[in-house]
């Protein structure tokens, strides 16, 4: 069942401990972002704004002492979303708290070949967020919590295969 998007905002403001991404796409289709896309690409400098509200949902999160952390699965070379999405939203979005690792699937076989994106609250709430072939958010699609230890398993999985970000980046990054 496809629910709406502000069920998911809800999620941000209620969870207790955790919230876990997985993030599989090299392109996001977001039209509020093709401004910033476009600016990144000409290598203009990153607006100060760029990412607040985000920014700010993290911080009033992990300063309550909740975990918020997401797995990218890539393969170089990244395309220019990617780079923008790691270069610009990653860097920033950790000022706020937020830790990332990646996985990354260019010299291995992709180890959750086949399973979708998903936000996971509390180890019992997962949510598979839906995009078509363009990469344009369709809508999340919440799950029962008996599908919940599924999930933890492809969260677990993933973080094992996962570096953290900014030693990634120092390696692959632009």
């Amino acid at each position: 069942m496809i629910s709406s998007s502000s069920s998911l905002a809800e999620r941000f403001n209620t969870f207790e401990r955790e919230a876990f991404r997985l993030e599989i796409l090299d392109e996001y289709n977001i039209p509020s972002s093709a401004d910033s896309l476009r600016a990144f690409l000409a290598g203009e400098p990153q607006p100060a704004e760029y990412n607040a509200g985000w920014v700010e949902t993290v911080r009033a999160a992990t300063q309550r002492g909740k975990r918020m952390y997401r797995v990218h699965i890539v393969s170089r070379p990244l395309t220019d979303y990617l780079r923008y999405e790691l270069g610009w939203g990653y860097v920033r979005n950790m000022t706020g708290g937020e830790e990332f690792f990646i996985l990354d699937v260019t010299e291995q076989p992709n180890p959750l070949e086949g399973v979708p994106e998903f936000w996971m609250f509390d180890e019992t709430s997962p949510v598979v967020m839906n995009y078509d072939e363009s990469g344009a958010f369709i809508g999340p699609e919440f799950l029962s919590a008996d599908r919940a230890a599924e999930f933890i398993g492809h969260r677990d999985t993933a973080l094992a295969h996962a570096e953290p970000f900014p030693e990634w980046w120092a390696k692959h990054g632009e």
